[in-house]
């Protein structure tokens, strides 16, 4: 069974004038667990509404979304639970907290319900940055983290909780050539490391290169 199944998806959207555009139109879409898939378009192509979509923060106007064989649009499922423990988000601009060091980041998925992460919590977080290479700044402050070490905390913040499903919108989008080519690297080593399924939302030939799979959007459609 796939992890990912996306049947017939549409949403659109009105303008200032009234008028409906349609963002994504009968979007169709499967992926396996384990996977690494990409996704390009150009600058409002609907990439960002399809990676909210599967990432439960906005709902489809019609179609079918399936994660982990679960219907996503039934009122009895809890989307803000399924965020916190089956879905990690990476984000273009890592939207680190500036007052909590870099395990301190990393921990806050865990305290959604309590007010201090567990010993077991605390080591996993540690392995995650022994796995990004980052363990020598765990007590930094974002402020003084290179861009390459802020998105390296981010991934392990979205990895944390173990989550089924990986998105990353743009992650290599403000980071120069370099760590763009090492973000995708460690992407890559994530996936086949964890296993954990990503799917990467991005512009970049090259980024994309990293994923076992390419999709374009184009106009809504996917090809």
């Amino acid at each position: 069974m796939p992890l990912v199944q996306l049947s017939n998806i549409q949403k659109s959207y009105r303008d200032g004038e009234n008028r409906l555009n349609h963002v994504l139109r009968d979007v169709n879409m499967e992926i396996e667990k384990g996977e690494f898939v990409a996704i390009k378009g150009r600058s409002g192509s609907g990439k960002t509404t399809l990676l909210s979509i599967l990432g439960t923060l906005l709902p489809a106007d019609s179609g079918s979304y399936r994660l982990n064989g679960f219907e996503m649009k039934t009122a009895m499922v809890n989307h803000a639970e399924i965020r916190n423990r089956q879905i990690g988000f990476v984000f273009q601009d890592h939207r680190l907290m500036p007052q909590l060091t870099a395990l301190e980041n990393i921990l806050l998925p865990t305290l959604a319900t309590k007010a201090k992460a567990t010993a077991e919590e605390t080591d996993y977080a540690r392995q995650l940055m022994e796995i990004t290479r980052i363990a020598s700044v765990a007590r930094q402050y974002p402020q003084t983290l290179s861009g390459g070490e802020a998105s390296r905390v981010a991934v392990c913040r979205a990895l944390m909780m173990k989550p089924l499903l990986l998105l990353a919108d743009e992650p290599t989008g403000q980071l120069d050539i370099e760590n763009a080519r090492n973000m995708a690297a460690l992407l890559t080593e994530i996936n086949k490391s964890l296993q954990t399924t990503i799917v990467m939302v991005t512009h970049s030939d090259e980024t994309s290169a990293a994923a076992h799979r390419t999709f374009t959007l184009k106009e809504g459609i996917l090809q």
